[in-house]
């Protein structure tokens, strides 16, 4: 397995985003779900993406338990706390005071059974606190040996930089892929290469619709997400439909999947990019994983970045309520 680094944090160059195992999309399995992380960290992915907010808590629970009597040092853990819900779905709000990092820490680690976290993510900026009094609480806590490294999620290059003079930051996680290219003109890609942090790119698969296996709307099961999506509802899906028959066309040419194609622009835009592609199934773990002996010509990557140019997705990456919360 090829790694990567997220500051000084070594990882598998391809991660495991475990949300979906819990929660967001539809067909839960933990019995699948199980059998995926014991898969893929035999096949050398030692990165695993979770947070206390996905289930809420079921999914630390569920990574907790397939890491069980493992080695501790043969897996790296990230989780991420930032995100407080309520009793409905649409209920959220935002916790960064010192109190709750604390409190947020040691619910992870009963959650998970270890002693330590690897990364340990703000997941979004809260409002009401100052990100140096958070990242200050969160440097209290590689003290103690709670958590090795710090990372935070969907932050402005200017809040980077502010977070990072408090404590060093290893690595920032953000939407990345062909159709959310936003990273690379926002100033956030451009940061972490200056100051020599990882970026951890989520959904570079764009939740599902670069794989090339959605069609229709009426193939998200009623408690999909995705119907609550901008980008996959209305005409906005058709006109993102038509954009990923074109790397379709590409992969099939190159003698690879559109998921394995879109995997590997990710990872060769920049070396300190980490994907960290979500799945239940080991069946698209091990697709994804082959995404790693794709090689691309310069011609192949110029045609699809002219297929997928920076903002050509039609919709939000979010409903509007949540678009507030990104690049704080």
């Amino acid at each position: 397995m090829h790694t990567r680094n997220l500051g000084n944090l070594t990882v598998s160059a391809l991660g495991l985003g475990c949300m979906g195992m819990s929660e967001f999309y539809s067909g839960r399995d933990d019995a699948e779900s199980l059998r995926t992380i014991d898969r893929a960290l035999e096949l050398g992915v030692t990165l695993l993406d979770t947070a206390d907010m996905y289930g809420p808590y079921t999914n630390e629970e569920l990574v907790g338990q397939a890491l069980r009597g493992r080695r501790r040092e043969g897996f790296v853990l990230a989780t991420k706390f930032g995100v407080v819900r309520g009793p409905r779905p649409q209920d959220r709000g935002f916790d960064g005071s010192p109190a709750h990092v604390k409190k947020s820490i040691d619910g992870s680690l009963q959650r998970l059974g270890v002693d330590y976290v690897d990364l340990y993510q703000y997941h979004r900026v809260d409002p009401k606190t100052p990100i140096e009094d958070t990242v200050g609480a969160l440097g209290e806590l590689v003290k103690a040996g709670k958590v090795r490294y710090i990372g935070l999620s969907e932050v402005s290059a200017a809040t980077l930089r502010k977070a990072h003079s408090v404590s060093p930051i290893s690595s920032v996680q953000s939407e990345y892929s062909l159709w959310t290219r936003e990273p690379e003109v926002d100033g956030v890609l451009e940061t972490c290469r200056e100051l020599g942090i990882g970026f951890l790119a989520y959904s570079p698969l764009g939740r599902g619709f670069l794989t090339g296996q959605i069609n229709q709307f009426e193939d998200f099961a009623e408690d999909d997400y995705r119907r609550f999506s901008p980008r996959f509802q209305g005409e906005n899906f058709q006109r993102n439909l038509d954009l990923v028959k074109r790397v379709t066309e590409l992969a099939r040419a190159h003698g690879a999947t559109a998921s394995q194609l879109a995997l590997a622009w990710v990872m060769i835009k920049s070396p300190q990019v980490v994907p960290i592609p979500g799945t239940k199934r080991r069946t698209y773990l091990e697709e994804n994983l082959k995404a790693l002996d794709v090689k691309l010509t310069a011609a192949e990557i110029s045609q699809m970045e002219a297929a997928f140019p920076i903002g050509v997705a039609a919709g939000a990456r979010y409903p509007e309520g949540m678009m507030s919360s990104l690049g704080r």
